[in-house]
Formats: C-alpha cells, structure tokens, sequence
C-alpha cells in the first residue's frame, strides 16, 4: 500500500464537519424554544397529578399543578401550551365542553390568570373527551358522527373557550367546513382577535393509542369516517385549500413521524405558518426504547424533534417541550 497516495479533490464536505463549533456554525435547521407547544391534559376531581403509564413523564394535571406547568412554559420561553380537558361526566352531546364551568374552561381561565398573556394559550376544540361514546361529534340515528349538527355544537364550544381566555383554538375533530363555522361563531361573539390553529391533516394513525390513556377515552370502533386515511397525499393539499378558505390562521399536520413528507407539501403550499404534532405514540417509542437501553434518549429526542422542524414545521407540539427547551436554554447560557 502507498502512503503517499493523494487526490485532487475540488469538493470536501467533511472541512464543514470538523468541530463541534463548525457544525454548530453551519447548521442549516435550528429549534428554538419559542417553536415548542406543550399539550397538556388536566383532569376534574384531581388534587395532585396523575402519571401515565403509557407515557411515562407525562401526566394528567390538576389545576394546581396545570398552574405550575403554565408557569413554567412561561419562564423556559415555550411559544404555546395546549390544554385538553378530561371532565368526570359524558353524555352523548359532549354537553360538558359547553359549560363555563366544566373543566377545560376552567383551566383556560387558570392559566390565563396565572401568566396572562405571557406564552400563547391554546385550547383543544373536539367533542371526544366529552362524549360518553368518545367519537369528535354527535352521533345520528344509525350511529354515526352527524357532521352538520356537530359543527353547530364546535361554534358554541368556540365561544365557550374564547371567553374563558384562549388565544388560539386547535379544531381537531376534521368535520368539514369547521373552521369556517368557527371563524363565524367567533366574530359574532366579538372574538374577532381570537386565532384558529387548523388541523388540516390529521390522520387515522395507530400511533394515536397512549393518548387515549391521557383522556379516559370511551371510543369503541374507529374514526376513519372523518380523520384521513394514511394512503392519501393530494387530499391533505384539498384540505388545506378549505381550512385557508374558512379562515385559518395556522395549518397543522397530525401526526409528525410518519407524515414528514406530507408536512414538507404542506409547508412549501401554506401561506400561513405551519404546524405538526408529535404525538404520543411518538413519544412512547422512544421512551420504551431508550428504557431498554437501545438508543441514546436525548440524543433519539432533539433528532426527531429536529426531523420535524426541518420538514417544514415552524412550531411544533411536542411532549418534550420543556424539557427539551430546558436543554436548550442551557446550551446557549441563558
């Protein structure tokens, strides 16, 4: 073998991956912790939080503590926190999600009280944890999802929410023409400054099944009748085209992980800032994998969340959000 063996090549990529400082320097995706929305679930009749088994870290608040998580989201400079209600009652309307009083009107209003307008305060707007049947809507004769009637209880909800101190509404139950009846229900209520956050592409996913865990779900069957079937690309396109039409704010992808590609079409077609969600199945796969000891856990976590941003995310839903803004922070001395 000849040691002095050399090449004249023009082109060495490896000069920009050298050090540590380099690599920092031409990084091409950056997360910040302003991109970051933590969801959140609080759960009437709870006096501390409840773990999840499915999600370990994770946990059903109570109003004391959804306090101290807003409090936090605040101090670690989240841009969002999402909260999601779980009531101790259900009926087949949902009646629950109407009341001012029920829970996650009463924890908007909480956090409101407790950082004002210092993160962007977002509210879930389906029907499924207030179901007794656990479907995004009301139910017709036969048994199944009643999109028209549903869509006047979303506008009732919206108002609901807007006045208990969301900012921002997350409509997640994809009954057509939502946004535009939400956007509606808003303006005539004087809510003209409150947001819509759409999720355009929410999908029939199988990695959806910690989250049921979170919200006590009472589904039996599916929701493919409404949520999009994994194999369709251009209908995530049609459905943007609609939310924007009725008024969306933002766009959202639903889940991220299996979905990258119909982010990046997403984000390179959106006028509007575009969102995806990480969601618990997600989650849950790297947390029983790195609890055997098969991948690095922060390494597996700042790298999928990363994927995401690079798809095309500008903020991203993720259960990792304050302890990957928390690690942010440090990095960067602040």
């Amino acid at each position: 073998m000849n040691d002095d063996v050399s090449y004249d090549l023009v082109s060495r990529p490896r000069r920009l991956r050298s050090t540590p400082a380099m690599r920092r320097f031409v990084a091409e995706t950056r997360v910040d912790p302003s991109d970051l929305i933590l969801p959140v679930f609080v759960r009437e009749g709870l006096s501390e939080p409840q773990p999840l088994s499915s999600m370990p870290g994770v946990v059903q608040h109570s109003m004391d503590s959804l306090r101290r998580a807003a409090a936090e989201a605040v101090e670690l400079g989240l841009g969002g926190f999402m909260i999601f209600g779980v009531p101790e009652t259900r009926d087949a309307e949902g009646s629950a999600a109407l009341d001012p009083d029920g829970i996650l009107n009463r924890g908007i209003r909480a956090v409101r009280e407790e950082v004002g307008d210092g993160v962007v305060v977002m509210a879930d707007l389906c029907l499924d944890e207030f179901t007794d049947h656990g479907h995004c809507g009301v139910l017709d004769a036969r048994g199944r999802v009643d999109n028209d009637r549903t869509l006047e209880i979303y506008g009732r909800m919206a108002v609901a929410q807007a006045e208990a101190g969301a900012h921002m509404l997350g409509p997640s139950g994809m009954m057509d023409g939502q946004v535009g009846v939400i956007r509606a229900a808003l303006d005539a209520a004087g809510h003209e400054d409150v947001s819509i956050l759409a999720y355009t592409a929410k999908y029939s996913s199988a990695f959806y099944g910690p989250f049921r865990e979170a919200v006590d779900s009472t589904l039996t069957g599916d929701r493919k009748t409404y949520q999009m079937d994994p194999a369709n690309r251009r209908e995530a396109l049609l459905e943007l085209q609609t939310d924007l039409a009725e008024g969306a704010d933002m766009v959202m992808v639903k889940p991220a992980m299996s979905y990258l590609d119909i982010l990046r079409e997403i984000a390179d077609a959106s006028p509007v800032p575009v969102s995806a969600y990480q969601i618990s199945g997600e989650y849950a796969m790297i947390e029983a994998a790195s609890a055997n000891g098969w991948i690095d856990r922060e390494a597996a976590i700042r790298e999928s969340v990363l994927s995401i941003k690079r798809a095309g995310a500008d903020s991203i839903l993720t259960y990792y959000a304050t302890e990957l803004a928390g690690w942010l922070r440090r990095e960067n001395g602040r």
